[in-house]
């Protein structure tokens, strides 16, 4: 094989683009999302800061956005796999409009109400819990099942250019428009994606459905812990968000350990970049079968990046570690996306969708503290070098434990091998 071949081996996969209408509305959809609610990340916590001038305020706004992610997270899974999941993304895209409209009013005014924006706040991550799980529950219908890990590294593509591109754009909206604009921003991303969902396709259930209740949560997590599989999957993530999350620490790393407050901007992007870099690469990711070991050994890397950026001499150096992570969690980010996708059944896709949104939320509030205390404790680097190492053991750890997890294989598997055939059944592919 020549190496213009190999490099074109690498190049992202983009057939589910091509062979899926519904599948680049969702995408283009999603994308718009997601750079909408960055821009509102942005504006958020600076105009909270700026009405109080205090720095646990903005950590509050966090704080009160936590039980209703829980909550709404459980019960939008269990409402997904219930109702037609199109006409909830519209109608919660639709509430998540209204509560950002009521946002910009508020910062119109001569003098923005604080309480106000955190019962919005509230009400924002509310909406958004309840859409996620629809979302992700819906994205395997729209493709055939061997376009899935594409079709993942595409979504990861989306959310990546959203979470780059939308801080930025917030960012310069502050500084030189003011902080309405980004809200008003948000709620014409909002109104786009709700039309672009509104013009997919209808995906009726295959089987009866039962409405949400505690008990059909219930069965969802009873159905997650019983496969050892899906267990690696979130407890790998758990693992390296709560040991190996060092953002919180950023601040304190540009300022205090290297005195270039003005980098500060490279830390926080260079995990994105990384990752925007390892997608346009991941051409090889849809040959790959063992999905399990790709997993741990990527999410193994991610600490291993991260520790080593814990030590390195100088700032550039750190960002590039920091890259180098953003690409291994990238890597992991889609062989878990591509276990869930292929193997869970429909019946339990929005539940199961809405514990992986716990597994992605609840690691990182986790992590942030454990790296505070440690960085208090002990220093900055300390808490950064020890929590990568502590991840890459923590990694090895539970892939021991969970040998299933280890030797999964997604053409022998029975639960990817079920779905494949319910889907050829139904003639999904």
């Amino acid at each position: 094989m020549t190496w213009r071949e190999r490099l074109r081996g690498l190049r992202m996969d983009l057939t589910p683009m091509r062979t899926s209408r519904d599948f680049r509305l969702l995408l283009y959809a999603g994308t718009v999302f997601y750079f909408g609610a960055m821009v509102s990340y942005v504006a958020i916590p600076y105009q909270v800061y700026t009405l109080t001038g205090s720095n646990f305020a903005v950590g509050a706004i966090g704080i009160v956005e936590l039980v209703p992610l829980v909550v709404f997270g459980l019960y939008g899974g269990a409402l997904a796999d219930h109702v037609d999941r199109r006409r909830l993304l519209v109608a919660t895209g639709v509430a998540q409009a209204a509560c950002t409209a009521v946002l910009a009013v508020n910062a119109f005014r001569d003098d923005p109400s604080v309480w106000l924006i955190f019962v919005v706040s509230v009400g924002l991550a509310s909406t958004s819990s309840l859409q996620r799980p629809s979302r992700e529950a819906l994205m395997p219908r729209t493709v055939r099942h061997d376009e899935l890990p594409a079709a993942n590294a595409l979504t990861s593509l989306g959310m990546q250019l959203g979470v780059l591109v939308g801080p930025a754009v917030g960012g310069l909206l502050v500084a030189y428009v003011g902080i309405g604009w980004c809200f008003l921003i948000d709620i014409g991303g909002l109104c786009l994606a709700s039309l672009m969902y509104g013009r997919m396709a209808g995906y009726p259930h295959r089987a009866e459905t039962t409405p949400p209740s505690l008990a059909g949560i219930g069965e969802g997590v009873r159905y997650a812990l019983g496969r050892k599989d899906l267990l690696g999957t979130y407890l790998v993530d758990v693992v390296c968000m709560l040991l190996a999350f060092p953002v919180v620490l950023f601040p304190a790393l540009a300022e205090e350990v290297f005195a270039q407050p003005q980098v500060l901007g490279l830390l926080y992007s260079a995990e994105t970049v990384g990752a925007l870099v390892a997608t346009a690469l991941s051409g090889w990711a849809s040959r790959v079968h063992h999905h399990g070991r790709a997993i741990v050994l990527a999410a193994a890397a991610y600490g291993a990046m991260i520790g080593l950026a814990g030590v390195m001499p100088s700032i550039w150096l750190v960002g590039l570690f920091l890259a180098f992570a953003g690409a291994a969690d990238m890597i992991s980010g889609v062989f878990r996306g591509t276990v869930w996708s292929q193997t869970i059944p429909e019946a339990m896709r929005g539940r199961l969708a809405g514990i992986e949104m716990l597994s992605y939320s609840v690691g990182p509030l986790g992590g942030q503290v454990r790296a505070g205390v440690t960085a208090d404790l002990w220093s900055v680097r300390g808490s950064i070098a020890s929590g990568g190492a502590a991840c890459v053991v923590g990694v090895a750890l539970t892939a021991a434990r969970l040998r299933s997890f280890w030797a999964y294989d997604a053409r022998v598997d029975e639960h990817a091998v079920a779905e494949r055939a319910v889907r050829q059944a139904a003639g999904e592919g």
